[in-house]
């Protein structure tokens, strides 16, 4: 059987997303939304839909609770071509959730992690590792089960051949413990989004981060939104590339976790890292397109056509 291109391993969770609420929430008091939708949720789960709608061959391995939020999640990724062999369905857990607030460009979520919690190095097999070419791993401190031992899981796959690539994401406890001299000499492609890169390594400005870094990252991607992103490849000159700037954003969820798709898409097969960069940057923007992180990327067919009509780019898959 043909390798999985991508092994997405991590987080599983709907969101439930609220639009065109009158006004910011105050406790003790009541606001009204206009647009309510259940979407798929969590980091890694968007970033591995996404990235098979773009066409590569992806499979998940997660944890779910036996409920309908879990059924929900599993038949989502499925729909979107993704093997599900891999992911573990417990009685004794709840699958996770996160309520979404969406307010333009900006949202504010309470997330209940549920099963996403257990997760262990004990649920991942050199079998498991060994069915991809690469894995991809996000939101580190949410998935408490796996922290202590993420440098271990990717020291395994490089030890196995495989390209591996990270993106931490928010910190909940804001304590940003992440130990990048461990970690990092085994992540091909670290992604994290800029404000998240200055709390990782307590600097105050991409440069400085960089230099933290430098004895350590690979190569190294920083998200900055509707700024475009920022490329540092050990030995060469740091390559920055504007963003594609969408000026009817219906909502940025998931918007980082498609410029991951987007680079990994191209990393995956062999495109050059300033390529595989401004791809990213495309399909980053595409995410804004629609409501949810996965809204847009329903097809081949529809990405063309959101590109052309809002950038003037015809998408190369």
């Amino acid at each position: 059987m043909d390798k999985l291109d991508v092994l997405a391993i991590g987080e599983l969770n709907v969101d439930l997303i609220l639009n065109e609420i009158d006004g910011e929430v105050e406790v003790g008091k009541e606001k009204l939304a206009g647009n309510m939708s259940l979407t798929l949720g969590s980091s890694t789960a968007i970033f591995a839909s996404n990235l098979s709608s773009l066409g590569a061959k992806v499979g998940f391995l997660g944890k779910v609770g036996v409920d309908a939020f879990g059924e929900f999640v599993t038949q989502k990724l499925a729909g979107r071509g993704i093997d599900t062999s891999l992911v573990i369905a417990e009685k004794s857990l709840s699958t996770g959730a996160t309520v979404v607030l969406n307010y333009g460009e900006d949202r504010a979520m309470v997330t209940h992690p549920g099963a996403m919690d257990f997760l262990s190095m004990k649920d991942i097999t050199d079998e498991h590792l060994a069915s991809a070419k690469h894995i991809h791993f996000s939101s580190l401190f949410l998935q408490a089960g796996l922290k202590k031992d993420i440098h271990r899981l990717f020291a395994k796959a490089q030890a196995l051949g495989l390209t591996t690539s990270l993106d931490t994401q928010w910190d909940p406890a804001e304590k940003w413990e992440f130990d990048f001299e461990s970690i990092l000499p085994f992540v091909d492609v670290f992604l994290p989004n800029e404000t998240e890169l200055l709390h990782l390594t307590n600097t105050a400005t991409v440069e400085a981060a960089i230099e933290k870094l430098k004895p350590y990252v690979r190569n190294l991607a920083v998200k900055r939104g509707n700024k475009g992103s920022v490329l540092y490849r050990p030995g060469q000159e740091l390559l920055e590339l504007s963003g594609y700037l969408n000026t009817d954003v219906v909502d940025a969820i998931g918007a980082g976790d498609s410029f991951n798709a987007g680079f990994i898409y191209k990393y995956v097969n062999g495109t050059s890292l300033e390529e595989c960069l401004d791809f990213a940057n495309l399909t980053g923007a595409l995410n804004t397109t629609a409501v949810g992180g996965t809204g847009a990327f329903a097809s081949k067919e529809l990405l063309s056509e959101i590109a052309l009509r809002k950038f003037n780019i015809s998408i190369d898959f």
